[in-house]
């Protein structure tokens, strides 16, 4: 089968060529935040063509992974919070005009979910959460190879839970939410810097894992999963972010609580949606 596999996330969008669960091209841009959905439809139509006309290459099928709540059944966006003009835009539609063949769309993080369970660290274990720490902050869960989305598609939206009550307020309109306290976006906005640059200062790692700890605590006493995988911009300071991660999760879990506390960096890096396009692909 070959797939057509697109990650379209709040800084940049990734699309790549797949056969057979190999990947044989791939190339990324910056999100056009002015331009908004219609810009990037015609960067991915003219990727797309360039591979026809260059490579001979045809879609079976293509999947993607959007960064923001995707209503599954209907396959629609409900809307983006980082960039403007997403919400209820016939993504499908209009990719399935430029690919001429069959599309589903899913949120971000529930396709890495599956990219890392098939292909990654989280591959044979069951349950799996996977975070996506980037601009933003999703979630996805994985259970018996099959994402779980809940009853209206918005089970892993764990950026959106408030984990400072009364901090400072978030895009949502909510105040001290997990994404607002610990993601990319507002971390060079709060501290004036690139989380790359943050990511160095050991002391500023020991006071920001205390917030990104208290997310995850909620994850694993609501899920009880068998491996956290922490995909995303991010989650790249390696060791830096992990180590102390796991010493402060180790300290706010619950005493009694013999709940796993297994944490790893994404082993897919930046391509963990990618390749979740290809597990959807086959699965639809």
């Amino acid at each position: 089968m070959q797939v057509f596999a697109v990650d379209i996330g709040g800084t940049k969008f990734t699309v790549a060529a797949f056969r057979d669960g190999q990947m044989l091209y791939r190339e990324s841009c910056a999100t056009d935040r002015s331009g908004g959905p219609q810009s990037m439809l015609r960067d991915i139509q003219r990727i797309y063509r360039g591979w026809v006309d260059r490579y001979s290459f045809r879609a079976d099928r293509c999947c993607i992974g959007f960064g923001g709540p995707v209503d599954f059944p209907s396959q629609t966006i409900t809307l983006s919070t980082h960039v403007a003009g997403w919400e209820q835009y016939p993504l499908v539609e209009n990719i399935k005009q430029v690919t001429g063949t069959e599309v589903t769309v899913d949120n971000d993080a529930n396709v890495g979910a599956l990219g890392e369970a098939v292909y990654g660290a989280g591959k044979g274990l069951n349950p799996l959460f996977y975070m996506t720490l980037s601009t933003g902050i999703g979630g996805g869960i994985v259970t018996g190879g099959q994402v779980y989305r809940g009853a209206d598609s918005f089970a892993g939206e764990i950026g959106h839970i408030n984990i400072v009550p009364e901090g400072p307020r978030c895009l949502c309109g909510s105040n001290g939410c997990f994404e607002r306290m610990c993601c990319g976006l507002w971390l060079e906005r709060d501290y004036g810097k690139p989380a790359k640059e943050l990511f160095q200062d050991k002391e500023f790692v020991e006071r920001y894992v205390v917030h990104l700890a208290r997310g995850l605590k909620a994850a694993i006493m609501v899920l009880n999963p068998a491996r956290i995988v922490i995909g995303g911009g991010i989650a790249k300071a390696g060791e830096a972010l992990f180590t102390p991660l796991r010493e402060e999760l180790n300290r706010q879990l619950t005493p009694w609580s013999r709940a796993r506390r297994d944490v790893v960096q994404a082993a897919l890096g930046d391509d963990s949606v990618l390749y979740g396009a290809v597990v959807l692909a086959t699965q639809a």
